[in-house]
């Protein structure tokens, strides 16, 4: 039973951590994009 108990915790710290890390890594995507897009602007004006 203790095992059992166990292994389900593990797999959601597991998948928990998995999501967190899927929306760091799309925020991190998405100030990428914002900086290019910046980046990009000024460059179009001079």
């Amino acid at each position: 039973m203790k095992k059992l108990i166990l292994s389900v915790l593990a797999a959601t710290v597991v998948l928990t951590g998995c999501n967190t890390i899927k929306g760091f890594g799309k925020d991190v995507s998405r100030t990428g994009e914002a900086v290019s897009d910046g980046a990009q602007k000024v460059q179009d004006k001079l």
